[in-house]
Formats: structure tokens, C-alpha cells, sequence
């Protein structure tokens, strides 16, 4: 994978230049996830299509996190994580679920202004306002939408 001089893969610069310029779209978060669109047809038909594995490969290099990590943390098994390297495509729910990391982690991001340690460190760090690391809640919808509100009160600077 490309990556910048200072070890940042191209994808997060990619995602800190949109922060700073101005975003592609509601979706450009997909870019963490090495897609090329942000529109939210392209995006669903992606999703229906399950993500290709390089997807996976990209949205690991670019959180700084192991494989096996970023399996547990959208809930897929290690052995399915094995078959999936294998077939080279994940499920339309692996693939949303895949999505939904990607959107959190890009909202982290732009919490800290681009700064992928910063933001790895805290979905990685036990968050007292979610009696969890954040990460360990992006599996499901719910845990997703209540880290969400957690980065929306931070971003107006409400510390709960």
C-alpha cells in the first residue's frame, strides 16, 4: 500500500485532505475502505456486492490495528476471517458492518483533526462515558449510533 513520507497511509491522507477541503460527498469516509466512490447508490451496490477483501486489507493499514483485531472489532471470527482471505470477497452484512467501522473511525478522525493515532488511541482506550472502548461497540448498530453520540458531544465539547 502507498503510503506518505511520515508511515500515514494514503488513505487517512486522503480523508484529513476532504477535511480540509471540503468532502466529495456524505460517503467520502468509504475512501478509508479504498473505494473510488461516494455517492450512495455506488456505495449501497458496493455493500449488496460484499466489499472485496483488499477493502479489508486497506481499512486495517489505514486504522493501524492487526487483522485479527479489526475482525472481532466488526464481528467476524477468525476462521471466517481465514475463508474470507480465501474467497476474496466478504458477506453484504460483513461488508455493512465493515462500512459502519469506517464511518466511526472517519468521525473520529475528524474529532481529531486527522490525527490517526489520536483517534486509534481512543476507539482503542476504555471510554467512561460507554463503559467501553468504542471499538468494542461498532459491531452492532446500536453500540455504532451511541459512539456517534458520544463524537458529536465531544465535537461541540460536552464531556459526558
Amino acid at each position: 500500500m502507498e503510503s506518505t513520507e511520515n508511515a500515514v497511509p494514503i488513505d487517512v491522507e486522503r480523508y484529513r485532505k476532504f477535511l480540509t477541503t471540503g468532502s466529495p460527498g456524505p460517503h467520502a469516509y468509504t475512501v478509508l475502505l479504498g473505494l473510488k466512490y461516494f455517492d450512495m447508490p455506488s456505495v449501497l451496490k458496493a455493500v449488496e456486492q460484499g466489499f472485496p477483501w483488499k477493502s479489508f486489507e486497506r481499512f486495517t493499514d489505514n486504522l493501524g490495528l492487526p487483522a485479527d483485531q479489526v475482525g472481532a472489532m466488526v464481528g467476524i471470527p477468525k476462521r471466517t476471517l481465514a475463508r474470507r482471505k480465501v474467497e476474496r470477497r466478504f458477506s453484504p452484512d460483513e461488508s455493512d458492518r465493515l462500512l459502519r467501522a469506517a464511518r466511526v473511525f472517519a468521525r473520529t478522525l475528524k474529532l481529531f483533526d486527522g490525527d490517526r493515532e489520536a483517534a486509534t488511541e481512543w476507539l482503542t482506550t476504555l471510554e467512561i462515558a460507554l463503559n467501553a472502548a468504542p471499538l468494542d461497540l461498532v459491531q452492532t448498530d446500536v453500540g455504532a449510533r451511541e459512539v456517534e453520540r458520544v463524537l458529536g458531544a465531544l465535537e461541540h465539547g460536552v464531556f459526558l
